[in-house]
């Protein structure tokens, strides 16, 4: 069976999409970066516009507002996360060498740092926490989400005979807050900061499998 000719004016129509949409992609990663250090606030059409030269109608156009540009940082910061960091670590066996790499690959994130602020959700975060929207609930969404695969990981080390006793949500809750301050630390110029964080999360993962 012959395959159907797409017809012209569809094909135009279908690269014109795919143009946008590579388009908007990378204006949500550049406004996802410029938040990583300026927050979320600090972003607009305009400054975006003039970062990438290109027409503040066209950055309007893809996005519409302020706010709808705030959401796609969020979600191409995500997706940025997930690459650096969750899906490398899907290599390692399921439990406590997948919970290892997590955080391994957690560190070198925020060390490179991949986005020029570090950790965009502990830069963004502590900005929206107390601003009821759709921004905090997207933020909040990713959070949540982030404490679910730390906490699925401890569930599988305890079912493998490790981490016996710990609570797994608040064992992901003292990761999540070490690396934390140690973002906000290294961003300050604090040498000391990620060494002394992996030292705490190392002996956090440790005494934890010990028991």
């Amino acid at each position: 069976m012959d395959e159907p000719v797409q017809a012209p004016d569809q094909e135009i129509s279908d690269q014109r999409r795919l143009k946008g949409a590579r388009a908007r992609a990378s204006i949500a990663r550049h406004a996802a970066d410029v938040a990583s250090v300026e927050g979320l606030t600090g972003l607009s059409l305009g400054r975006l516009a003039e970062d990438l030269g290109v027409s503040k109608s066209g950055v309007a156009t893809l996005f519409g507002n302020k706010e709808n540009l705030q959401l796609a940082a969020v979600a191409a910061a995500r997706e940025v996360f997930i690459d650096h960091v969750i899906r490398p670590a899907r290599s390692a066996e399921p439990g406590i060498a997948r919970l290892r790499a997590l955080m391994d690959r957690w560190f070198e994130y925020v060390s490179a740092p991949v986005m020029p602020g570090g950790c965009f959700r502990a830069a963004c975060v502590p900005e929206f926490d107390s601003r009821p929207g759709a921004v905090r609930d997207a933020l909040a969404a990713d959070r949540t989400d982030w404490f679910a695969v730390l906490a699925k990981e401890i569930r599988r080390a305890q079912e493998q005979g490790a981490m016996p006793g710990v609570d797994p949500q608040a064992m992901a809750f003292q990761f999540d807050a070490v690396m934390a301050a140690a973002n906000t630390a290294a961003r300050l110029g604090d040498p000391t900061a990620l060494p002394t964080a992996r030292t705490i999360v190392d002996t956090l993962l440790g005494s934890a499998a010990e028991q």
